[in-house]
């Protein structure tokens, strides 16, 4: 039976591969994007399915939700969290609150509204998977970034309640706890740095579908 995930988050470096992980798995995949060209670079597919909408708002989430539902004979089955991004700066007293609130917004707020907008789809399907992102920095915390630590640990928590409230619909619910993500970005924000222990996007992909597929695991704290 055919079946349905969403990406959010799948334009990016990580979300590229994962979109291309799925579909070359069979399943239809949706990828909401903040504009036309940026889904424009994941190409065309007779699965994939696009659409411009801000996850950071309930009404985009929404929508985003309502097209994965849209087709019958591919119910929603599993939803991958990848939307969120890194700031780095100054210790805490030199912090402005609003840097602070900037990164919970960002890694927080969209991953919990498309999860609250498919929950009720991943339910009517008979259940599903969800997996987060959180960082390897909200277990082995670093100076100079609080905000982005502060928001990824509460990734992991907010994965643990779902987890539980979910379970007896028959969802599992994950993270995955990768360390720093051979992308482009990074590459670029980091020239000189050792690239050697990076892992690249097509691994964290293939851990992603195990999530997704596999009926038997729930709760766990994956490092990638």
């Amino acid at each position: 039976m055919s079946r349905t995930v969403i990406v959010a988050g799948g334009t990016g470096g990580l979300g590229s591969a994962v979109t291309a992980e799925f579909l070359t798995a069979g399943w239809r995949v949706v990828v909401p994007g903040r504009s036309e060209a940026t889904l424009a670079s994941l190409g065309q597919h007779e699965r994939l399915q696009t659409l411009v909408a801000d996850l950071s708002d309930p009404a985009g989430a929404q929508q985003v939700a309502e097209l994965a539902a849209a087709d019958q004979d591919a119910p929603v089955k599993a939803l991958l969290n990848l939307v969120g991004g890194f700031a780095s700066g100054a210790r805490v007293h030199e912090t402005p609150i609003e840097d602070f609130e900037n990164q919970l917004r960002l890694n927080l707020r969209p991953m919990y509204l498309i999860t609250q907008a498919a929950l009720p789809y991943l339910i009517a399907a008979g259940g599903g998977a969800i997996v987060c992102t959180s960082s390897g920095s909200a277990l082995k915390p670093f100076a100079g970034a609080a905000g982005y630590i502060t928001a990824k640990a509460g990734v992991l928590a907010f994965v643990d309640a779902l987890a539980v409230e979910y379970a007896k619909d028959n969802i599992r619910v994950n993270a995955i706890v990768p360390g720093t993500i051979d992308t482009p970005a990074n590459r670029q924000a980091r020239p000189t740095a050792n690239t050697t222990t990076w892992t690249p996007p097509t691994r964290i992909a293939t851990v992603l579908r195990f999530l997704a597929e596999n009926d038997s695991l729930t709760g766990a704290h994956l490092p990638v």
